[in-house]
């Protein structure tokens, strides 16, 4: 311990035995909050857009590029105005995306493929660390809240499909099935059907969208991005009133409620 950190503990009033509590108190905090971002901010997904997260016959060019990056930019517009406002932290955004990936992954390794024996190329998570990423990346640069959610959330729904290419590209392959053109995924599927829902067995990549040039990739991707902005902002504001204290005048009224008077 250097002078330094003696004289802030003398006039913080602590001594070192009570810093290394202190300190180590607060690790159990961090290691808290990361387990219950993850649970909250995959608990979200799952309830918003479980499917098309989970199923690999599900993350198509039409719905999945447009629906997944609109209900993924909520948690991290907050987590990031939190981070911003009270700790002037550019990192919120790529927490939640971390959180995620963590949290997406334990329930398929122990839930899906160790209990209940699906192959992981069935149930395969999207990510959107690039998004996040550039949502961070664009409020380092601008320290404008309104600018990270113009550009920032821009970019965000419309490099979803491309970050995600990459590992979902071969699942798009076309193939011929009992004489229809399908997918590689739509193949998966029909291989291993889900009990009890007709919905799930059926090509949701079907629709007027096909028009623009024989695919909605880019369509979607461009709107995703325009809705993201307006999320970005709603839920910037939404994240920093839940974290804003608030005390409410100590009244008689109150005093009484309270049974203090």
């Amino acid at each position: 311990m250097n002078a330094a950190d003696r004289e802030i503990l003398a006039v913080a009033g602590l001594n070192p035995e009570n810093a290394r509590t202190s300190r180590s108190f607060d690790y159990l905090i961090i290691v808290a909050t990361f387990f219950l971002f993850a649970g909250a901010v995959h608990l979200h997904i799952m309830l918003t857009v479980g499917d098309w997260d989970m199923f690999i016959d599900w993350k198509d060019r039409q719905y999945w590029v447009l629906v997944m990056p609109v209900s993924m930019v909520i948690f991290p517009a907050a987590l990031q105005a939190i981070f911003w406002k009270f700790f002037r932290l550019p990192i919120g955004a790529t927490t939640c995306a971390v959180v995620l990936l963590f949290g997406t992954w334990v329930t398929r390794a122990v839930g899906w493929h160790l209990w209940s024996y699906f192959p992981f190329s069935m149930v395969v998570p999207a990510n959107m660390l690039a998004g996040c990423l550039v949502l961070d990346a664009t409020l380092l640069l601008t320290r404008s809240w309104i600018l990270t959610a113009v550009f920032g959330g821009f970019g965000f729904g419309a490099l979803f499909f491309l970050s995600n290419w990459v590992g979902f590209a071969a699942y798009f392959l076309p193939v011929e099935h009992m004489g229809q053109l399908a997918s590689l995924a739509d193949l998966i599927g029909y291989t291993y059907p889900r009990a009890g829902t007709p919905e799930y067995i059926r090509v949701i990549e079907r629709g007027t969208l096909r028009t623009f040039e024989g695919t909605s990739a880019w369509v979607s991707c461009a709107f995703a991005g325009f809705v993201c902005i307006l999320l970005h902002m709603i839920w910037w504001k939404v994240g920093l009133a839940f974290s804003t204290v608030r005390f409410w005048p100590g009244s008689r009224r109150i005093k009484d409620a309270m049974g203090l008077a």
